[in-house]
Formats: C-alpha cells, structure tokens, sequence
C-alpha cells in the first residue's frame, strides 16, 4: 500500500523549497523501497487568490486522508491587509489545530561546517544540542476574546490543564531518550498563566523523577540561549514563547534556512521549515532548501520511525556543507556560492555515496 503524503508549498519559496523536498523525499524512499503516494494542494495566499480562502475543505480533507504532511511557508507582502481569518497564517494555525498538532518540535543542531558561520563565537556554540517544543494550539494564539477597535486591541492567553500536560509528558519522554533534563520556559512571575503552567508542569513531573526540571523566565532564556545554549537540552514551553525562542535558535546556526521543524498530535503530522515565505528573494532560486528537507528527515524518524533514512539525510546535508557549499544567506568568503536547485543537487548526490 502507498504512503500517502500531502504536499503543501504555499507561498514565496515554499514552491522552491518544496520542489527540493520531493526530490530528496522520493530518492529515499526509493532507497528503502517505500511506495509513496504523493499530492499537492494550495494553502495560504496561494489557496486565497485562487479559492478566496487561505484554507479549503479539500486541502484539510487530503491532510486527514494522509500519513504525513509537508509544507513550505504562507505569506507575503500581498496579503497583509486583509482580515485576519483571511490572512495566510490564520490557515497555518487552523490546519494546526484542526490536525490536533500541539507539539511543535524544533531542533537546534550545529553543523560543524557552520560553526564559523554564525555571528557566536565557536567557542559559545561548540557542543550545541538542544531542541525546543513549542506547545502549538492553545494560548494567545487561539485564546478568546480577541480583537481590536479605535482605541484598544487584545488578545486572550489561556491554558488548560491538559494542554499542558500532553506538551510536559512529552518533554519528559523526550528528556529520557536525551540527556534528562528539561527547562520549562515561562514568565511566572508576572503572569497568571504562567503561574499555572509552572504549577502544572511540576505536577506532571512527579512521575519523572529521573529527570532534572528547572524553570526560566522567557526574557532570561532568550539571553541565555545565545549566551550559552550548550546548558540546555528540551526546551518545553507555551506557543508564544515558543515561537519567539525558536527563532533566536537561529542564531545558533547562523540562517533560519537551517531549521526543520515537526509539528505532531496523536494522529496526524506536519512538517515545515522554521522560516518564513522570504517574498524578497521567491523565484530567484536563492533560497536555502536546507531547513525543507532537514524537516524531511524529521519525517522519517518520527512518522516512519526509519532512523535509518533520517540519519542518511542529516549526514547528506553535513557532507555538502563540510565541501564548501552554501546558499547566500550562510555564504561567506571561502565558500562556493550555490543556488536553491544547486544545494538540493549536492545533497541528493551526497545521499548516493
């Protein structure tokens, strides 16, 4: 039988990087004589100047009919003024919730050919291991009310007890197959919240006395993470903050066009780039497609459980950078500049040996 994936390019390079994806996707695969079945639908401005929705049925019907889902970026400059049920991100966060994808997994890995790449001194970043998991579909993102008129605008942050608890139990499990430890990320001492989040965490963790579980004030952590990220390795925190952290990650290796991410609930999952649709450099064949498959092998560990495959690609991807070869936003003098159709070429060929 097929393994049904459901592709979802969107917006900017998301066509460019996702184009990348496939290749490497269906070359793997290929290796390990897997059978794919794969579709690809509009989301974000795409699905709204076609569809005049950022999000249609059929699109969210074939993310439910599929084993996992793979998309690139949503957005742009074209799109900002309307209203925000319409915008391209709010498709983003109603397939999130609509999938039941709470936890939202970013790693944040040095490459060792990167570490000189960064604007952190080696000497900082050597040993650099951690990931984050960003609770993704409660808090000020989804909390009611909302909304804003002449003179006011707010937002509601809200959590419920098992919101946190499913995010906190797979910190611990994550922290057991790691180095045991885990830093939950709040800001307790000014929001209410965040007094419940702590709380709550501290009771879940109770059934993980082998793991070291300390807590960190958001605007600390951020410091201490370009500070000295090698103290910390999972990161559990609340989908703001989350989302806030994860991105000062990419300072660690030095472009956001670094950084997979994996979004997972208890059925379903989504794979996507850290970064952004990047309008500015789309079509240019410039974009770094590095982070798109990186979250590729992401799928491979975590929906198809093949460690195998995912490990045969993150070393891929070490290979090309330990030979010189960077897109522009991780060039530097020394390197060999390549395009986005260029990197994917390096990497595919590199997957071969």
């Amino acid at each position: 039988m097929a393994v049904k994936i459901t592709l979802l390019p969107g917006d900017g390079i998301g066509t460019e990087i996702m184009a990348s994806a496939a290749q490497v996707l269906s070359y793997v695969a290929g290796k390990f004589n897997m059978d794919l079945s794969l579709s690809e639908h509009l989301i974000g401005g795409a699905s709204y100047d076609a569809h005049g929705t950022p999000l249609t049925q059929e699109t969210l019907d074939a993310c439910y009919q599929s084993e996992a889902v793979l998309l690139g970026a949503v957005g742009g400059y074209k799109w900002e003024n309307l209203e925000h049920k319409m915008k391209p991100e709010a498709a983003l966060l109603k397939l999130r919730k609509s999938l039941g994808l709470f936890n939202n997994v970013r790693p944040a890995k040095i490459y060792k050919a990167l570490i000189d790449g960064s604007s952190l001194k080696r000497e900082v970043l050597e040993g650099t291991d951690f990931v984050v998991l960003r609770e993704l579909t409660g808090g000020i993102y989804f909390g009611e009310p909302r909304g804003y008129a002449d003179k006011k605008g707010w937002n509601t942050m809200e959590y419920t007890r098992p919101e946190i608890e499913r995010i906190a139990i797979q910190a611990f499990e994550m922290a057991r197959l790691r180095d045991k430890r885990v830093m939950s990320v709040d800001k307790a001492n000014v929001l209410e919240v965040s007094q419940f989040w702590r709380k709550t965490v501290a009771e879940v963790h109770e059934q993980y006395p082998d793991i070291d579980l300390k807590n960190m004030y958001v605007d600390n952590a951020a410091m201490q993470l370009v500070r000295n990220p090698r103290q910390f390795d999972v990161i559990v925190t609340s989908n703001l903050f989350g989302d806030i952290l994860s991105d000062i990650a990419g300072m660690i290796t030095g472009s956001l066009g670094m950084l997979p991410s994996a979004s997972l609930g208890e059925k379903y999952a989504l794979y996507e780039p850290v970064h952004g649709s990047a309008p500015d450099i789309a079509g240019q064949n410039k974009a770094n497609p590095i982070a798109m498959i990186d979250s590729v092998a992401m799928m491979f560990h975590y929906t198809f459980r093949n460690q195998q495959a995912a490990t045969m690609i993150t070393n891929a991807i070490e290979t090309t950078l330990a030979q010189g070869y960077r897109t522009a936003d991780i060039f530097s003098d020394g390197d060999t500049l390549v395009s986005t159709t260029e990197m994917t070429e390096k990497i595919i060929a590199n997957l071969a040996l």
